[in-house]
């Protein structure tokens, strides 16, 4: 996973913190692909910096997980290489990941892989298959090509590409992409008892979804991101879809096109964006759907991750996030909110809670029970050795949902409350597993697996 301090590092401990240092050279290494000002740009210092001891140990230790975290390389280290008369050189030594995949894709549709092995029998009707081809580090700039070619229980076809830096200060870049799908199987209401409800046509589509957006984003310092979206939508049900839920679509409608707009601002100040043991993550965000009164929607939400130690070998995590929409008509598209992304109470895999505002809370506390590194017989520099962390947890998540329109079911307008036990393991390309057994207030419990992957 991440890399760690050279042993020259020692010169920074062992020396008198207060001296002041002179940053005479930076060196890099490794890096194949990826363009020296791409690194550069994730460092805390520059050449010419004069530095107390102390301070320049923070600013490695700093550079070093911002260098990871740029999802370019499965290694790093940043240290001292030399020190002379109090000026010193930095090394930065890199191992690039593998950039080009064209990896097989089968994906399940339903939101977790609980309810599809056991609310919907493991259905192989409910699998999305084809090819995910990903070129992660195209021109060495970090930038981005993806091609999706899928197809099963949805079709879709999508196109995407990003250059993160588009100036000679690398502050600004651009994301630009193109989605097509559509399903024989759709969702189209959610029951009293907080369950989804489907309905599946052999014959036609139950829905036709088109977009193309444009994304901007500016990143005036390493820590802090925004980001500004534009995107035109076009989407259509059946008519069988419109007949059992005339609400779906405002106004009765069977097809809707939307402009939407959305701005985010991203916060990162933590060792490891994938799996934060130390540090703060925050965002915000507005978004705007819609260009005439159908359609219209504000939202309005933040999100924050905040991980801290408490000894050696053990942490602790609070998440919490919150979200309000307006105007909240009582159309389907507008109400989705707990059970989707990160509104998941772990213990309430197979329920989803819509509302017009909510919020949650998640306190997690970590134990490593142990690391382990598997060396691998490939004849590489990069991939020789794959790193594994496994931590035992413990855990216990709040949520609350209102909901104008719905008084009557298990989890709208209450308060939520979920607590277990888990294991995760960790290890490179943000490669997450997490096995929990967990509780609800409706005195559901069950081992559910989770899993995450930055492929």
């Amino acid at each position: 996973m991440k890399g760690c301090y050279h042993n020259d590092s020692t010169i920074l401990l062992n020396q008198n913190q207060d001296d002041t240092l002179t940053i005479g050279g930076i060196h890099i290494t490794g890096n194949r692909i990826t363009r020296l000002h791409i690194i550069l740009r994730e460092t805390t210092f520059k050449i010419g910096d004069k530095l107390l001891r102390s301070e320049l140990k923070q600013k490695l230790y700093e550079t070093r997980n911002l260098i990871y975290n740029t999802g370019l390389f499965v290694d790093d280290s940043v240290y001292i290489n030399q020190e002379d008369k109090g000026t010193v050189a930095i090394e930065i030594t890199v191992k690039e990941r593998w950039y080009f995949f064209p990896l097989p894709y089968f994906i399940l549709v339903d939101r977790n892989f609980n309810q599809w092995w056991v609310q919907e029998k493991g259905s192989l009707s409910r699998v999305n298959y084809g090819v995910k081809i990903s070129e992660n580090n195209l021109t060495g700039r970090n930038d981005k090509l993806t091609v999706w070619l899928i197809d099963g229980y949805n079709r879709q076809v999508s196109l995407r590409y990003s250059l993160p830096y588009i100036n000679r200060s690398l502050t600004q870049g651009i994301n630009i992409g193109f989605t097509y799908s559509s399903q024989h199987d759709l969702n189209y209401a959610t029951s009293d008892q907080n369950k989804q409800l489907f309905v599946e046509l052999q014959n036609e589509y139950a829905r036709v979804f088109k977009r193309v957006d444009l994304s901007y984003t500016y990143r005036p310092n390493i820590k802090v991101r925004h980001l500004f979206r534009i995107a035109y939508n076009n989407e259509s049900i059946a008519d069988s879809i419109q007949q059992l839920n005339p609400l779906y679509y405002p106004n009765q409608q069977k097809q809707i096109s939307y402009v939407d707009l959305n701005y985010n601002f991203r916060y990162t100040n933590a060792d490891y964006n994938a799996y934060p043991t130390k540090g703060f993550i925050g965002e915000a965000f507005l978004y705007k759907r819609g260009l005439d009164r159908a359609t219209n929607l504000w939202q309005a939400g933040i999100h924050e991750i905040f991980a801290s130690h408490l000894t050696r070998t053990s942490f602790f995590q609070l998440e919490a996030a919150a979200t309000i929409k307006s105007p909240f008509a009582n159309y389907f598209i507008n109400q989705a909110l707990f059970g989707y992304g990160y509104y998941t109470l772990r213990g309430m895999e197979y329920y989803v809670v819509d509302g017009k505002s909510g919020a949650l809370g998640k306190l997690t506390l970590y134990k490593e029970l142990f690391s382990y590194i598997y060396k691998t017989p490939f004849r590489t520099k990069t991939h020789d050795k794959i790193p594994f962390r496994v931590y035992l947890k413990a855990y216990t998540d709040a949520g609350y949902c209102y909901n104008p329109f719905v008084s009557n079911n298990y989890f709208n307008n209450k308060l939520m409350h979920t607590w277990g036990i888990g294991l995760d393991i960790v290890s490179i390309y943000d490669l997450v597993i997490r096995f929990e057994y967990s509780f609800n207030q409706l005195g559901d419990n069950g081992l559910y697996l989770h899993g995450s992957s930055g492929f």
